[in-house]
């Protein structure tokens, strides 16, 4: 100390060694504003000044803390009795002239001797009360600090336990959505499953109506028709076909359903595990004690702050995983419905199509059947026909033959009588009948022949129609061939895989 000046160590760059900070100091000044121009002055010799580095502590006891008390390299008496606010050249001691060395020194008077020595005094205490008082606090702010840090402690391991209750209800959370999207993965694997099987089983059935239509081209004249059957077996093509692009569209649904349900699962099975590592870790954090064993010093551990989320996203952000798969699990079950309704509308309208198929062919065919047996009972008719007439050519023939006797013993008469002589060429009645009789003879043969040309004709239909009649038959036993024999020989029972269930083998109301 110089005066009432206050002289503070500042440390240097080398450990032991301090500069001096002089702080002028006024005795009527309170403690508290003293204990603030020294908190100040530390505050700043200690944090503020950048010249400053921490050095090894020491105790009180050992020599080390020699070095860093302060000392005074100034001691001349102006230091002494300088205050705040006067000129620091009060108190310069008196120039005096020694006769004995004829030198001239400096002399301070008697005052200046006591008012140091009250100064002194006065520091004394001072510097003793505030000591004091600095214990007395600091014994109060341990025992405020520690019960603040037990405080601070409880609360931290009580808030541990809250924030292990939450990560434990949502990871339970988590774990129920998880467990239920993978029920609902597995219900619509096997939807899918029923659906590829039950488009499998559509291509027989197409196959065989798809044959039959290449069957019934091989039909004849005019059995080649577009009737009924044809019709139905197109109608039965096309709803097949529809039902086929139903069944592949709700399978290409239900492709991209199991990707979006696997990315919810996936996405809460990452929750679920990040949430399980945090549980364990909080939950080891939250059985920490002081005496455990592992607790160290990190030394600048709590200004690094790596956290993404805050309670509220952090619970959001579960909140809405747990919304996805439920949103997910929701289109699945919808679109399992709609495989369901799929699957019974193409057996419905399959079903529908091949019994109607059916009793148009059974129709076609009792038809058919009708038809030949009709043409056949004429074909029976017109040969008996056919014999009748020929029977009567033959008649005919025999007719025209007999009249060439008579027509040849008349036209004799005739000749034989042109040779009468004289007046015995008369036209008596004689004549008058053979001419006749020759007359009739030839319009009876021009009937005969004509009769005979006509029954030639008739004959020559008949046999014709025979012909088409028998040509007709075949083509009648043709058709019936190929629907009673190839095309319902193909249809005797719904052409469907009994492994893949009922769906396709009876009727759905």
């Amino acid at each position: 100390m110089i005066g009432n000046d206050m002289i503070i160590p500042k440390r240097t760059g080398n450990i032991g060694k301090t500069e001096q900070l002089c702080v002028p100091r006024e005795g009527n000044l309170n403690m508290d504003s003293k204990l603030q121009a020294n908190k100040t002055v530390t505050d700043m010799a200690y944090y503020d000044n950048p010249a400053l580095v921490r050095t090894r502590s020491c105790t009180p006891i050992t020599p080390e803390m020699s070095k860093i008390l302060p000392y005074v390299t100034d001691k001349t008496i102006s230091r002494h009795l300088g205050s705040y606010g006067r000129s620091m050249d009060l108190g310069h001691a008196k120039n005096y002239f020694n006769p004995a060395t004829r030198t001239v020194y400096s002399r301070y008077q008697p005052q200046d001797w006591f008012l140091s020595n009250s100064c002194n005094y006065s520091l004394s205490d001072k510097e003793r009360s505030f000591a004091e008082r600095l214990r007395a606090d600091a014994w109060r702010a341990v025992k405020e600090t520690d019960a603040r840090t037990r405080n601070r402690q409880n609360d931290v391991t009580k808030r541990l336990g809250e924030r292990v209750y939450d990560i434990s209800f949502w990871k339970s959370e988590l774990n129920n959505e998880i467990n239920a999207m993978a029920t609902e993965i597995e219900n619509l694997k096997e939807y899918k499953r029923t659906c590829e099987k039950a488009l499998a089983d559509t291509a027989n059935p197409l196959h065989i109506a798809e044959e039959c239509l290449m069957n019934r081209e091989k039909r004849q004249g005019i059995d080649l028709v577009n009737d009924d059957v044809e019709k139905s077996l197109i109608k039965e093509v096309d709803v097949i076909k529809k039902c086929q692009a139903k069944m592949k569209k709700v399978l290409d649904k239900a492709y991209v359903q199991l990707k979006m349900d696997r990315a919810a699962q996936h996405a809460l099975e990452i929750d679920a595990k990040d949430k399980h590592h945090a549980q364990g870790l909080d939950d080891r954090m939250q059985q920490l004690r002081n005496s455990s064993a592992g607790v160290g010093y990190m030394p600048g551990i709590e200004n690094i702050d790596n956290t993404i989320t805050i309670p509220e996203s952090w619970a959001r952000y579960t909140q809405e995983n747990i919304a996805r798969s439920q949103k997910e699990r929701a289109s699945s079950e919808r679109l399992r419905g709609e495989i369901d309704s799929t699957l019974r509308q193409c057996a419905n309208d399959m079903w529908n199509n091949f019994n109607s198929v059916n009793n148009s062919f059974n129709t076609r065919i009792r038809e058919t059947t009708d038809a030949r047996n009709k043409l056949q009972a004429h074909l029976q008719k017109t040969m008996q026909e056919i014999f009748d007439m020929e029977r009567n050519i033959a008649l005919l023939r025999k007719a025209i033959q007999d009249k060439e006797q008579p027509m040849k013993v008349a036209q004799t008469r005739l000749d034989e009588r042109t040779r009468r002589i004289n007046v015995e060429l008369c036209n008596d009645p004689v004549m008058k009948s053979l001419q006749r009789e020759v007359s009739e003879i030839r319009e009876s043969v021009r009937i005969l022949k004509e009769r005979l040309k006509s029954s030639e004709l008739s004959l020559a239909r008949l046999m014709k129609t025979k012909a088409t009649l028998e040509h007709d038959i075949s083509v009648k036993d043709n058709s019936l061939k190929i629907d009673s024999s190839f095309c319902m020989g193909m249809r005797k029972g719904f052409p469907m895989d009994p492994k893949v269930g009922p769906i396709f083998q009876m009727p759905i109301c």
